[in-house]
């Protein structure tokens, strides 16, 4: 799917270039075979129909003159349904046979505008030709008769059309991309309970929880190309490169095309793979929302991995040396992941104590606060 970016929104294509240019070969034929021996007008409106007029006043093969006029109803993605001043017509309109040509036709109001207007100069037949039609927007009862496209209500860009000035020279048409995934960083030191958490936000959110320690462990039992290269980098005692894991991560993430988001667990650690995440989710159009981080106080997690080591017989939750030196690494590891969300302004400090319930409380407020906001 292609995704472009057009001032501060994307969109994905939705009409090729070759179904355009079929929509206006259909219009010309039954234009050239409905005004055989007539001379018509046609009266293109400015500014979005400037090029599909070009194109379509190219494969007309009658005796035609061309003129075009210039009325604004759009503002931003939506119809201002506001008419403008009239700029044009200075052709003698009386008798003539008018065609319309339009970019697109959604509530109509240019075209019940214009219409009035040609009305009172004794046109002597009005027609309309539109590459797109809107009949869900469609507000008046002026038959169109010629369409490239009927498409639903939505908003549209490329081919002469534009959001805010931007993309009328795209040679296909693009859709708005409205895209809701909700993609999550995940970090809490030993001890914080973000096993429970992930658990809980994975429930309530419907998303995928990814964990790249279980990624490499599963490629590694299976055996997969990119789990063989990974453990040959881990036998010879040397850090598996960066690459290797956005690859086993990118290939996770593509296992759940219809997924309503991720949870990436301890991920990443690196500038290098925030930086290839961030590209990666980019290319999908599904950027990461934010970066959570469960805060707790050291002593206060010295004292949970303890307890929890005396419970569960775990010899690395036992050794106070040893804690206290997780939670060192885990604090560096951060640290840059931290600083790197914080300048996009997609991290977010929650406070880990408490009982379970209140943390996810506090999860979950944060999740819906930073996923509403623009």
């Amino acid at each position: 799917m292609e995704i472009i970016q057009l001032n501060n929104k994307p969109f994905k294509k939705y009409i090729s270039s070759i179904e355009i240019a079929e929509s206006c070969t259909k219009i010309a034929n039954q234009i050239n075979s409905d005004y055989k021996n007539k001379r018509p007008l046609f009266l293109a409106v400015l500014n979005g129909s400037f090029i599909f007029a070009a194109d379509l006043f190219r494969k007309i093969n009658l005796p035609s003159d061309i003129s075009f006029v210039k009325i604004a109803s759009y503002s931003g993605t939506n119809s201002t349904e506001k008419i403008n001043n009239l700029i044009g017509i200075n052709e003698n309109i009386e008798g003539r046979d008018i065609i319309i040509i339009e970019d697109i036709v959604d509530t109509g109001n240019t075209l019940h505008y214009l219409f009035e207007i040609l009305k009172e100069k004794k046109a002597n037949t009005i027609q309309i030709a539109t590459l797109l039609f809107k009949p869900e927007a469609y507000k008046w009862n002026y038959p169109v008769q010629y369409v490239g496209k009927t498409i639903p209500n939505v908003f549209v860009v490329g081919y002469g059309l534009d959001y805010d000035g931007f993309g009328r020279n795209l040679n296909s048409i693009y859709i708005l991309n409205e895209n809701n995934m909700l993609n999550i960083v995940l970090f809490g030191p030993p001890g914080a309970g973000k096993g429970t958490q992930s658990e809980k936000l994975v429930n309530k959110y419907s998303l995928i929880h990814l964990s790249t320690g279980d990624i490499f462990r599963a490629n590694m039992k299976g055996e997969t190309d990119l789990g063989k290269l990974a453990k040959s980098y881990m036998d010879k005692g040397e850090l598996v490169p960066d690459q290797v894991t956005i690859n086993m991560l990118e290939a996770e993430v593509n296992k759940y095309p219809n997924a309503m988001g991720f949870i990436f667990d301890g991920f990443p650690r690196t500038v290098p793979q925030a930086e290839a995440l961030d590209k990666f989710l980019a290319q999908r159009n599904t950027p990461l929302t934010l970066m959570l981080a469960l805060e707790v106080p050291e002593q206060e997690l010295i004292n949970r991995l303890l307890l929890r080591g005396k419970d569960s017989g775990r010899t690395d939750d036992q050794d106070e040396n040893i804690v206290k030196n997780r939670i060192k690494v885990y604090n560096e590891q951060t640290a840059v992941a931290a600083a790197f969300y914080q300048k996009q302004n997609k991290y977010v400090a929650v406070n880990g104590i408490g009982s379970i319930d209140e943390i996810f409380q506090r999860l979950c407020q944060s999740i819906d606060t930073k996923s509403v906001t623009p």
